[in-house]
């Protein structure tokens, strides 16, 4: 659950441009785009491996 957080928060001082652009968008919103498509592959990520912890008790 920390990839999201990183995707957000940890990596905004390094993606906060303009340039380049990404499909037209400031590439800020093109990370931001990104990152929300990538946080639900990471929470599923996370209930698939607690899962499986869970079941090997």
């Amino acid at each position: 659950m920390l990839l999201p957080f990183v995707l957000y928060a940890g990596a905004l001082p390094f993606v906060n441009r303009v340039e380049p652009t990404v499909l037209g968008l400031p590439f800020f919103f093109a990370w931001l785009i990104g990152a929300t498509v990538l946080t639900p592959f990471a929470v599923w990520m996370t209930w698939r491996g607690d899962r499986k912890a869970r079941a090997g008790q």
